[in-house]
């Protein structure tokens, strides 16, 4: 008997485990472009066509390599509009009572598959280090679960920057030496930029009648859309952008976007790379003398530590993690987060390149659209939906966690062990985005008081109930205690006009 093997548009990997499990010579593979995927929330359109033009290519290579592939694209008129309508619609087709699925990488999904009425076998996604289980022993009896100790767990697991049982270089951890500001000179020309061929063009005009109305530009549109540009992406990043990725890896300039980022993070999140072989190629980089061990460590931190820590707490804490709010944040986002005007450079300059290019790199993301929606008390749902929609390489397990835990301390701390709350200072040391500026970062009172200086004390005085015995907090406690009254008087006064405001509509 025939089986249907759902492929879905976040898992284009030879080794899903579904393809594993399936049988080319029997077995259907189902992918489809379904309108449910597109709306629930407002993806941007260069997001929706990275997607469908990556499943349009991988169809056709598993077509090459022998599978019968069942491929629905949006505008097939018998197109059944979600996942498991297509299921169903090929069923009947096929005759198969059995679909193979590799789980899902969000809640919502999940439960539609549990629910659907057919006999759907969910296998694990096996392309991530660590299994559910594994997280779940290493999160066992922790009072709290700290990505540092996880990460020191994944590399002894896959052996990546160690001699023996001691981490490379003597040091678990290089991140002191990663906090350099932007230099004069960015000597990395960005990310690889592929120009559209016949099979990404039909989907960017597909795309463009369908997805006018959503937020962002789709073109000029150049991600990697294959396996094969997906791999030359990361070619050009180790050889020419890691070995300055570590130092410059917070750093923002108002001219450059991208710096020494290699934008992978698509390819990764989509399937077309795997997390193993881009460590594999960063370790290689260090050990051949071509990158020096704080960028390298840097960035496998980042993959097999803090990736697979934040899937790790997304499926150990639950459907409910996306709705936590203990703050009471209720604020609505702000018209600002849509491309409205504003005075902020750097909000300006943080939107407006999301807009244009889906895509932000993670300091741009948590310390300045993610710092002022802290601390102007926005809705976290609404932050949530916001940087679900927006960022090409947003998928749920790796987006709620950054989201709704690191970025916005909605869930009290499991992620975070303080807010990520600074004022303008920090983004000031990091970038040459308040030089250019209509507010002065060095002004902490009045009309052209930078915002981030007065909700920054705004947000600690609010919270203080909360925040006042944390330890990593106290100085800040301290600091704001030392104010005379009239003057935190001031703050707090001028404070709540701006959040007044940011409610009236008005521009801030």
């Amino acid at each position: 008997m025939s089986r249907l093997v759902l492929v879905l548009g976040d898992q284009l990997s030879e080794s899903l485990s579904a393809l594993q499990a399936g049988d080319k010579s029997h077995d259907t593979v189902v992918m489809a472009e379904v309108a449910d995927e597109t709306s629930y929330v407002q993806h941007h359109p260069k997001k929706i066509a990275l997607i469908f033009a990556a499943m349009r290519k991988f169809a056709q290579h598993l077509r090459n390599e022998g599978w019968n592939v069942a491929y629905a694209q949006l505008d097939d008129s018998e197109n059944a509009g979600s996942i498991v309508g297509e299921l169903l619609r090929r069923a009947e087709q096929t005759g198969a009572q059995t679909v193979l699925a590799t789980e899902p990488g969000e809640w919502r999904l999940i439960t539609l598959l549990k629910e659907a009425p057919l006999r759907v076998e969910v296998l694990p996604d096996d392309r991530f280090l660590a299994s559910h289980q594994e997280f779940e022993d290493w999160a066992d009896g922790r009072k709290q679960l700290r990505m540092e100790y996880f990460y020191r767990e994944m590399r002894r697991k896959t052996g990546l920057l160690m001699e023996g049982d001691q981490p490379s270089g003597g040091k678990w951890n290089f991140d002191h030496d990663n906090r350099k500001p932007a230099p004069d000179e960015i000597t990395f020309d960005g990310p690889l930029r592929f120009e559209p061929d016949d099979t990404v063009q039909e989907v960017l005009d597909l795309v463009e009648a369908r997805f006018s109305n959503h937020f962002g530009r789709l073109r000029p549109f150049w991600f990697a859309t294959s396996r094969a540009e997906a791999l030359q992406q990361l070619d050009h990043f180790i050889e020419n952008g890691l070995p300055k990725f570590g130092d410059f890896q917070d750093a923002m300039l108002n001219d450059n976007r991208f710096l020494y980022h290699g934008l992978i993070s698509t390819s990764l999140n989509i399937g077309l790379l795997t997390p193993l072989e881009v460590c594999t190629a960063a370790a290689r980089a260090y050990e051949q003398g071509d990158a020096p061990i704080n960028a390298v460590e840097g960035f496998i931190r980042q993959i097999i530590g803090w990736r697979e820590y934040v899937r790790g707490i997304y499926f150990l804490e639950g459907p409910d993690y996306t709705g936590r709010n203990v703050l009471g944040q209720s604020r609505d986002l702000p018209d600002v987060y849509w491309g409205g005007k504003t005075d902020m450079n750097c909000m300006a300059k943080a939107v407006g390149q999301t807009r244009e290019e889906a895509y932000a790199h993670h300091i741009q993301r948590l310390m300045i659209t993610g710092n002022f929606g802290l601390l102007a008390g926005v809705d976290p749902q609404q932050m949530h939906e916001w940087y679900l929609a927006v960022y090409a390489d947003a998928f749920e397990w790796v987006e709620a966690p950054n989201t709704v835990g690191m970025s916005q301390f909605a869930d009290g701390g499991i992620i975070a062990s303080k807010p990520y709350v600074s004022s303008g200072a920090y983004i000031n040391r990091m970038s040459d985005y308040c030089k250019s500026c209509s507010y002065k970062v060095a002004q902490k009172t009045g009309d052209t008081a930078c915002p981030f200086n007065l909700l920054y004390w705004h947000f600690l005085d609010r919270h203080r109930a909360r925040f006042s015995n944390n330890a990593r907090m106290g100085n800040m406690y301290r600091t704001w205690d030392r104010m005379d009254a009239e003057r935190r008087e001031t703050v707090i006064a001028q404070a709540d006009a701006l959040l007044a405001r940011l409610d009236a509509g008005e521009a801030i």
